[in-house]
C-alpha cells in the first residue's frame, strides 16, 4: 500500500469503547465511499421502482378495456393509489429498511463495504436510523428539487437560496473529521468500514468452535441455556469483532466480562479458546431460537 494512502486511511481509524469497557479499532468509511454507495443505492431504488411502475401502468392500461370515458374506472383509480403509496414507502422505507437489519447496512453500502453503526458503542436502535434518514429529504432532495424547479419559474432568490442549501449540507462531510453528514450528527451515528470476512479462518487457530475443546490447555468447554440466554444478537456481532480483530488485551478483557456474567472461572491463557467456543454456541442457539420466531436482539431484551 502506497504511503499516501496509508496515512489518509491511518487518519480515520478510531477507537470505539463498548459498553462493556472493550476498545475496538474502527476505520471511517471515506467520503467516496459513501457516495458510491448512495449512487448504488439510488440505482436500485429507481429501477425496482419504475420496473413496478411499468407493469402498474399495463395492469391500469388493461383494466380500461376500451373505456373512452374521461373518467378512470375505479381499479385504474386503485392502482393509482398503490402506486403513489408505493412510491411513499420505497423512498422512505428502504434505507430504514435495510439499516435497521443486524448488518445495519442497506445493498449499496454492503456492495462497497461500509456500514451504519452507533458512535457511543451501544446498539443502533431504530430511532436514529429513523432521524438520519428522514433529514436526507432535507439534506438533499428537497434542495435539489427547488434547482431543478428554477428554470420553469422558481429561479431568482429562491433558487440561489436552494443552491447555497444544497452546498451546505452537501459539503458537511468535509467540515468535520468523521465525515459525518448533518442526519449522522444528530443521529448519534457513524459509517464505517466493513469489509466482507470469513469468521470461520478467522476462529480456525484454537478450533474451538466446533468441538468446544481447547488445543492449547485440553480443556472442554459446554455452555448451558441459562449461560448463553445472557447475550443477544448485539453482543454476539461484538464478540466476533474482538475475535477478528485478535487483540489479546481485548480478548482477555472480554473473556473476563463473560466469565463473571455467567459466574465461570476457567483460569488464565485459554481465553481465546474460551471465547470461540462461547461464540460459536451462543450463535448457534441465536440461529435456533430465530427458525423458531424468537429473536433476542442485545442481553436487555
Amino acid at each position: 500500500m502506497p504511503a499516501q494512502i496509508r496515512d489518509r486511511r491511518a487518519k480515520r481509524q478510531r477507537i470505539l469503547v463498548t459498553p462493556e469497557g472493550v476498545a475496538l479499532p474502527l476505520t471511517i468509511a471515506s467520503r467516496g465511499a459513501r457516495a458510491g454507495a448512495l449512487m448504488l443505492d439510488f440505482l436500485i431504488l429507481m429501477v425496482s421502482t419504475v420496473s413496478l411502475t411499468v407493469m402498474m401502468m399495463f395492469i391500469g392500461f388493461g383494466s380500461l378495456n376500451g373505456a373512452v370515458d374521461e373518467k378512470l374506472p375505479g381499479a385504474t383509480e386503485f392502482i393509482f393509489v398503490l402506486w403513489s403509496l408505493m412510491w411513499f414507502i420505497a423512498w422512505n422505507g428502504y434505507f430504514m429498511f435495510f439499516e435497521m437489519g443486524p448488518r445495519g447496512a442497506t445493498p449499496g453500502k454492503r456492495i462497497v463495504g461500509v456500514r451504519v453503526a452507533s458512535r457511543d458503542g451501544g446498539r443502533l436502535v431504530p430511532e436514529a436510523i429513523v432521524a438520519r434518514n428522514l433529514l436526507r429529504d432535507i439534506e438533499l432532495f428537497l434542495p435539489l428539487v427547488m434547482l431543478l424547479s428554477a428554470p420553469f419559474g422558481g429561479g431568482g432568490a429562491a433558487g440561489w437560496a436552494a443552491f447555497l442549501w444544497f452546498l451546505v449540507f452537501l459539503l458537511f462531510p468535509f467540515f468535520n473529521k468523521d465525515s459525518m453528514r448533518a442526519g449522522d450528527l444528530i443521529a448519534g451515528t457513524w459509517v464505517l468500514e466493513a469489509p466482507e470476512q470469513k469468521l470461520a479462518t478467522t476462529l480456525s487457530s484454537e478450533g474451538a468452535v466446533g468441538a468446544g475443546t481447547s488445543n492449547v490447555t485440553g480443556a472442554q468447554y459446554r455452555f448451558g441455556d441459562e449461560e448463553l440466554s445472557v447475550y443477544g444478537e448485539y453482543e454476539l456481532q461484538t464478540l466476533e469483532r474482538v475475535l477478528r480483530d485478535g487483540r489479546p488485551q481485548a480478548i482477555e478483557a472480554v473473556a473476563e466480562t463473560i466469565c463473571t456474567k455467567i459466574g465461570w472461572n476457567p483460569g488464565a491463557g485459554d481465553e481465546r479458546a474460551f471465547l470461540e467456543s462461547f461464540y460459536g454456541q451462543l450463535r448457534a442457539r441465536l440461529e435456533s431460537d430465530m427458525r423458531f420466531g424468537k429473536r433476542k436482539l442485545d442481553k436487555f431484551s
